[in-house]
């Protein structure tokens, strides 16, 4: 069941989509709001946080909260699936695994996995998609215990963070993240449709369960062109957020 601060939050997001709150404006009071959708302050203030950990809106002290930006963006700060980012942004995700295949795990990959080397793993290649167009190429090593589970999803799963959470009983609740940027190489530039060399976005993360326990790690590029990432600062906070660009 929605909680009545996820109700106000959303109804207050699709305003600022629609123009009612173009970027640059103040929303309106506390005090107004509250009366209007019938709530306490707290309830509003609740609505108020999601809608800032999403970079829509920002506050100074004694200011309205003024309006930042249209589109949603993730605060690595909240762990989301590549699937539920995009869906909050208005984006429809795809994804194809290209290959995968049972190995042993490298020293390196044991160290991030907590493994012994030699240990199996499961690799898998996989195109994501925005909209249909390729956007982002994962090189995911997911351990040995969850790799049947890996296995049973269907090559074009849309999300195999909820797949798994939904089948499996697998939740992923933890996760590092280490951003740089490559160049492409050959398959990256064929399932990316970009030219050899051209530079990527790489993020590599490894994710684990509520108890600390690893699922994967992950080598993902990104096109230029496909999502951005930026820094927002504040003296309460400096959070990494991942948006869709302009």
């Amino acid at each position: 069941m929605t909680r009545r601060h996820q109700q106000i939050a959303e109804e207050l997001r699709l305003a600022i989509a629609d123009g009612t709150y173009p970027v640059g404006s103040e929303l309106p009071s506390e005090s107004e709001l509250a009366l209007d959708h019938g709530v306490s302050r707290g309830t509003l203030r609740q609505a108020f946080g999601t809608l800032q950990s999403e970079g829509l809106i920002g506050s100074r002290q004694g200011a309205r909260r003024t309006v930042l930006s249209t589109t949603p963006s993730q605060s690595f700060a909240e762990l989301r699936s590549f699937a539920q980012w995009a869906r909050a942004g208005g984006r429809t995700p795809g994804g194809l695994v290209l290959g995968s295949r049972r190995a042993k795990a490298t020293e390196a990959e044991a160290a991030q996995l907590h493994l012994t080397p030699g240990d199996a793993v499961l690799h898998v290649l996989r195109v994501r998609t925005l909209d249909g167009e390729p956007a982002l190429l994962e090189r995911t090593v997911y351990a040995g215990w969850v790799a049947a589970a890996v296995e049973r999803l269907p090559d074009d799963c849309e999300s195999v963070t909820q797949s798994l959470h939904d089948e499996a009983g697998v939740a992923m609740s933890h996760g590092e993240h280490h951003l740089d940027a490559v160049a492409a190489g050959t398959t990256d530039a064929r399932e990316l449709a970009v030219r050899r060399g051209a530079p990527l976005l790489r993020v590599r993360r490894t994710t684990t369960t509520p108890d600390g326990r690893p699922v994967e790690t992950s080598d993902d590029r990104y096109k230029p062109d496909s999502v951005v990432f930026t820094v927002r600062n504040s003296v309460q906070a400096n959070p990494l957020v991942r948006t869709a660009p302009d």
